[in-house]
C-alpha cells in the first residue's frame, strides 16, 4: 500500500553527544567514525537548511497523524475478509472498527461517526442494499461478489460513493479509500423528522408552517439529533460534535440549550420530541 515514511530521532552515540545520524530506517545526521570531517560537514550546513529538515519532518509526522484520525467502519459477516481488511487498513493507520450484521452498521454508524464504511450486501439482518439509504452523508464503498454493470449503476445511483468486486485486490482498495476520503461527501439540502424540517442551506427550522427561531448552539444540537433519529446521542458526543460551530456550548449549559429548543418546539406545535436518557444523552423521538 503506502510506503515507509521517513522519521526523525535525537540519539547519542559514542563519538558525539548530539547530531543526527542517517540509516536505513530513519533520517538522522551526527557525527560517526570521522568525527572531525563530518563536525566540519555539518558547521557548513547553512541555518536554513537543517530548519528546512525539521520542518520536513514535522511535515511528515503531521500528514501521519491526520491519516491516524480517519475511522473506517468495516462491514461484513464473514469474519476471515473482515480481519484481513482490518489487518491491513490499522497497518495504514486507519482506526477501524467492525459490524457483522445490517443492523448493527446502522447502530454503529450512529454511535462512532466513522469517516468511511466499508459495505459487503450480503448481511444477516437487514441487507447491504437496505442499509445504505440509511448511511446519508457517510461515502460508502460497496463490496460485492455482484458483477453485474445492472447492480452496480443500481448501488452507485442509490447513494454509494464507489463499488469493489469481489476478489479484490488491497492495493486497488486503499486507492479507492484514499479517493473516497478525498471528496466530502454530499451533505443533504434538508433533515424531516415527523413535522420539524430543518433546512441546512438556509439555516431555518420549522414546524409545518410555522418558522421556529434557534440560536447557532440549538441549532447544532437539533441537527445533529435528527441526523440520528430514534438514536441515543450522548452528552459527550453532542459537545464534540457541535464544538466547531459552537465553542461557547459546554457541559454544564447543554441542559439549558437543550431546555430552551424543547419549548422553542413545543410552542410551534411539535410536542415534547426531544427525550432525555438518564445518564447518558438525548434522542429525537417521534413527533
Amino acid at each position: 500500500m503506502s510506503g515507509s515514511t521517513p522519521t526523525c530521532r535525537r540519539r547519542r552515540t559514542a563519538t558525539s553527544t548530539s547530531g543526527w545520524e542517517t540509516s536505513s530506517s530513519g533520517l538522522r545526521n551526527s557525527p560517526s567514525a570521522t568525527g572531525t570531517r563530518c563536525n566540519k560537514r555539518n558547521e557548513r550546513r547553512p541555518a536554513h537548511g537543517r530548519r528546512f529538515t525539521f520542518a520536513f519532518c514535522a511535515f511528515i509526522l503531521s500528514q501521519k497523524e491526520l491519516l491516524r484520525l480517519k475511522r473506517i467502519l468495516i462491514v461484513d459477516d464473514d469474519v476471515h475478509i473482515g480481519n484481513m481488511l482490518e489487518e491491513a487498513l490499522t497497518g495504514e493507520g486507519y482506526a477501524v472498527s467492525r459490524a457483522y450484521s445490517g443492523t448493527e452498521a446502522v447502530m454503529a454508524v450512529s454511535l462512532c461517526k466513522p469517516d468511511l464504511v466499508l459495505l459487503d450486501l450480503m448481511l444477516p439482518g437487514l441487507s447491504g442494499e437496505e442499509v445504505l439509504p440509511k448511511l446519508r452523508g457517510v461515502p460508502v464503498i460497496v463490496m460485492s461478489a455482484k458483477a453485474s454493470v445492472d447492480s452496480k449503476v443500481e448501488l452507485l445511483l442509490g447513494g454509494a460513493a464507489d463499488y469493489v468486486t469481489k476478489p479484490f485486490s488491497l492495493r486497488e482498495l486503499s486507492a479507492r479509500i484514499v479517493a473516497a476520503l478525498r471528496s466530502p461527501a454530499a451533505e443533504p439540502e434538508a433533515l424531516c423528522a415527523g413535522d420539524i424540517r430543518l433546512d441546512l442551506g438556509g439555516r431555518t427550522v420549522s414546524v409545518g408552517d410555522t418558522e421556529v427561531r434557534l440560536t447557532r448552539t440549538e441549532f447544532a444540537i437539533l441537527k445533529l439529533l435528527m441526523l440520528n433519529p430514534g438514536q441515543v446521542v450522548t452528552r459527550t458526543l453532542i459537545l464534540e460534535r457541535i464544538a466547531e460551530d459552537t465553542p461557547d456550548c459546554t457541559e454544564s449549559s447543554l441542559k439549558i440549550h437543550i431546555s430552551h429548543l424543547r419549548r422553542k418546539l413545543r410552542e410551534a406545535g411539535s410536542g415534547d420530541c426531544i427525550e432525555a436518557v438518564w445518564g447518558i444523552g438525548f434522542r429525537l423521538t417521534k413527533s
